[in-house]
């Protein structure tokens, strides 16, 4: 049984359908629909591998991804475009920082080629830039519509996607097959496989499991550059991240349907589905407030925080900083778009944790950590999933 019908989840449920066709699968999702959370609210980029520390699942599964989803994408007809994208440094002080990301990329097994402003604008007219370079094997795809297809084959396969279901519990029996328990009732299983993505850390705590983390929401939120300003951006254009956190800063990116989505920040959210300010849950935010990792992540990086907030708040800030890269893009080029919350989890003295996390029990395997690129890694993290499930039996 899997419980999530995001990416990760039907990409699990799918493998195993192809490792064991007689095998009974389940997926259980709390919503009407696939892919209504993280699957369904980034910006829809094939990433390459350039950010993650070699060795890591990050880096591993993302650059085995990068081709296995685009493979996937071009045998079920989905639309995908292998764009590549360009890393820019837009003054000297970064430069250290983008030489070190450069290396990253090729200890990861990427082809990046170094430019020149002058040979970076050949690929984006509009960029400023002191240096950059040039990520072939980054693409785009809409991730929703790939959710729709996997489950199609799982259902296809003989596996059932249920949705409106919500999972409030497991209870786990020695030797005998667990109890799910759902608002459509009671069911048994002999293997949980807990892809809920925001919720994942809960329901590890529901099945029995103790995690050492923490999953705590940060809002990513996008604009779109206006239709008729569009042409400003030709495929993928990102600044050089802050080492220290797990977010790309605000970039610029095409998407398959030829959008240009501006975006995200990360800002604290106050909801685990906190989409907009205002969404507030009392039991979500009591948990973060209770976390001792919340506090230690606060006091260590309050400043970042702050700027981050101020450009929530900003349009003016927001497209200061697109402008950084792009100077073409004005405040009236931005038009709001649908925000994401990235499922992000903290340990418990307060780091960030930077790699795919999976926690694996008898009989269950628990994903604490798959934020992005875990859309681009889906299928091989469902991979990873299935040859750890003799584990977990």
């Amino acid at each position: 049984m899997v419980v999530g019908a995001g990416i990760l989840g039907l990409a699990t449920a799918h493998r195993v359908l192809r490792e064991q066709p007689t095998a009974r699968v389940t997926v259980l999702d709390k919503e009407p629909q696939v892919g209504q959370h993280q699957t369904g609210h980034n910006s829809g980029v094939i990433h390459a591998g350039v950010y993650y520390r070699p060795g890591s699942l990050k880096a591993r599964l993302c650059r085995a991804g990068s081709q296995s989803m685009v493979e996937f994408c071009r045998e079920h007809g989905i639309p995908v475009e292998v764009c590549g994208k360009l890393i820019v440094a837009t003054d000297e002080a970064e430069l250290p920082r983008f030489h070190a990301l450069y290396e990253r990329a090729v200890a990861n097994g990427l082809t990046p080629t170094m430019l020149t402003p002058a040979q970076a604008r050949e690929y984006e007219p509009e960029v400023a830039c002191v240096a950059a370079f040039h990520v072939p094997s980054t693409g785009v795809v809409d991730y929703s519509q790939v959710c729709r297809t996997l489950a199609r084959l799982v259902t296809e396969a003989g596996g059932e996607v249920r949705l409106g279901t919500r999972v409030t519990g497991v209870v786990a029996r020695d030797g005998g097959p667990q109890v799910v328990t759902t608002t459509g009732g009671d069911l048994t299983a002999d293997v949980v496989i807990n892809c809920a993505g925001l919720y994942a850390d809960r329901l590890a705590r529901a099945a029995g499991a103790r995690p050492s983390v923490r999953i705590i929401p940060f809002r990513g939120e996008y604009y779109d550059l206006r239709p008729e300003r569009a042409g400003l951006v030709r495929g993928l254009i990102y600044p050089v991240p802050d080492p220290r956190l797990p977010f790309l800063g605000v970039h610029l990116s095409r998407t398959v349907d030829g959008r240009v989505h501006a975006g995200p920040n990360a800002v604290l959210a106050t909801a685990r589905e906190g989409y907009r300010w205002g969404r507030f849950r009392a039991r979500d935010l009591a948990e973060i407030a209770a976390w001792p990792g919340m506090w230690r992540l606060a006091g260590r990086h309050w400043r970042a925080g702050l700027a981050e907030t101020r450009r929530s708040l900003s349009r003016r800030r927001f497209a200061a900083d697109l402008a950084r890269l792009v100077p073409a893009v004005t405040l009236d080029d931005l038009v709001p778009a649908p925000a994401g919350v990235r499922a992000q989890a903290v340990g418990r003295d307060g780091s960030l944790i930077d790699d795919f996390l999976i926690v694996s029990r008898p009989g269950q395997l628990h994903v604490l950590n798959a934020p992005s690129p875990a859309a681009t890694s889906s299928l091989e993290i469902a991979r990873y999933l299935w040859q750890q499930l003799p584990a977990a039996d």
